[in-house]
């Protein structure tokens, strides 16, 4: 689940950054801006779907990211695009919120770009990648327990459960285990000594992808709980975007994608009753899809940018009726093992 969000950012720290953004051009088609209007990219990251969107159009953006990092590097931005910009830490889940204390009660579209960025996996010191040695952190804010306070101190029992649903690793349980032997003897701290207890658990995988694949991605989407903040990030955009306003979402993995199609074609699902039956209330939908089937990358936008490979895009156009509360199981996120017992260090 890996994002691909920016573009080179002249004068952030340690020069242009390498980033590129992902389905560019098919999230631009979908979100489709216009001069004089307001949007919202829900994941900043190293800008690169906010600028795109600003130079389509004269228009204005409010953009959101939990990451501080990213944050301050956009802030080259705002200059770039004088009073056209704003820029907000936060978290995408309360987007709507977000728009109307920024002056916008209702936006013409939104982009949400869902996973962890490419700066993110490229920074050792953030702890997201066993490809880098670096503290066992992986958390996009500063807040709440990091990876290593849940491999830690979590259960093995929770542990092995977590690993299987948000890893979808089949070997969870001797994952668990081998967690369990290794921080009875030295607390585990570093994503290179994680990688290798992972490793030895699970063996050379068939697919080629290094072993402590599943459980790395398990661990991150758990401490920045993304499933949830996806759930509620799409009713977020449902509640703030205008009658023909378009909603463009991008993921990088089943589980995401999965939320993404269900809550979209839930939503825009037309529902009739039986003539058998007593007249029964029927919700309107609240979105038309642009597209039945995601948008996926081209050969050649994989071979420039490898990440691209597992990104779909799903987009849709807001109707008039009014937005509804979400069911989140029925969305797919899964319920937990809670955080009892793993506090911030």
């Amino acid at each position: 689940m890996m994002a691909g969000r920016g573009i080179p950012l002249e004068g952030t720290a340690g020069g242009p950054a390498r980033h590129i953004p992902v389905l560019l051009a098919p999230v631009l088609e979908a979100v489709s801006p216009r001069d004089g209007g307001v949007y919202v990219d829900g994941t900043l990251g190293a800008g690169g779907y906010t600028s795109a969107i600003l130079d389509a159009a004269d228009c204005r953006v409010i953009a959101i990211d939990r990451d501080p990092v990213a944050i301050a590097a956009g802030r080259t931005l705002v200059d770039r695009y004088p009073g056209r910009l704003t820029i907000v830490e936060g978290r995408f889940s309360g987007l709507d919120a977000i728009a109307r204390a920024n002056d916008a009660d209702e936006v013409d579209g939104i982009t949400l770009d869902v996973g962890v960025s490419s700066m993110q996996l490229d920074e050792a010191a953030r702890g997201f990648s066993f490809m880098q040695d670096g503290p066992l952190d992986m958390r996009m804010g500063n807040a709440g327990p990091s990876a290593a306070d849940v491999v830690n101190a979590m259960p093995e029992g929770d542990l092995a459960r977590l690993i299987f649903i948000l890893g979808e690793e089949k070997k969870s349980r001797a994952v668990a285990r081998a967690i369990g032997q290794a921080r009875n003897e030295e607390e585990i701290s570093t994503t290179g000594r994680l990688a290798e207890i992972v490793a030895r658990a699970v063996g050379n995988r068939r697919d080629g992808k290094h072993p402590a694949t599943r459980t790395f991605q398990a661990l991150r989407i758990f401490v920045n709980g993304e499933l949830s903040e996806l759930a509620e990030g799409l009713a977020a955009a449902e509640r703030i975007l205008k009658a023909g306003g378009r909603l463009a979402v991008v993921s990088f993995h089943s589980l995401e994608d999965r939320i993404v199609k269900r809550f979209l074609n839930e939503r825009s699902r037309v529902t009739h009753g039986s003539r058998h039956l007593p007249d029964m209330p029927v919700a309107a939908p609240t979105f038309r899809l642009i597209a039945r089937h995601p948008v996926t990358a081209t050969e050649e936008e994989v071979a420039a940018n490898p990440r691209a490979r597992s990104a779909r895009l799903r987009g849709a156009e807001r109707t008039d009726a009014p937005a509804r509360e979400i069911d989140p199981a029925f969305l797919g996120v899964p319920k937990l093992p809670d955080l009892s017992g793993a506090r911030p260090s």
